[in-house]
């Protein structure tokens, strides 16, 4: 079995996703856009580039998403995607290119838990933690 998280987004997937390959080095894996669907999917004519469903690889672990309906989307609450990264330097970095253009609500630093931790909301409201574990 695996568990996968899947983000929605405000029509904004794609640029997500992009935004992912350069801040975590991602890899994007799909882009599933709703024009690319069958005939009796039809979208409308704004949405026909919108992602129906997308896939990214961030070291081997996957994350997937796709653009919500603008009737359907909610802002993101109740969850973060957490990152956990080994060299408290690298998590630093990520943490830093995640919370670019976001908002931060824990600065990234050591803690009695860890060599570095933080909270950050990225610019495009997904919450996250970037977690750098202790030895032992």
């Amino acid at each position: 079995m695996q568990i996968n998280p899947y983000l929605y987004f405000d029509s904004n997937c794609e640029a997500a996703f992009k935004f992912y390959e350069k801040a975590l080095g991602a890899k994007i894996e799909m882009l599933l856009r709703n024009e690319d669907g069958p005939p009796e999917m039809a979208s409308s004519p704004e949405r026909k580039k919108n992602i129906m469903h997308g896939r990214i690889s961030i070291d081997g672990q996957v994350l997937m998403a796709s653009d919500t309906p603008p009737d359907h989307f909610r802002k993101p609450q109740g969850f973060s995607v957490s990152l956990t990264v080994k060299d408290p330097l690298d998590a630093e970095r990520k943490f830093k290119a995640l919370s670019e253009g976001g908002s931060v609500n824990m600065p990234f630093g050591k803690t009695f838990f860890a060599k570095g931790f933080g909270m950050c909301v990225d610019q495009f409201g997904i919450p996250w933690m970037v977690f750098s574990p202790s030895e032992g």
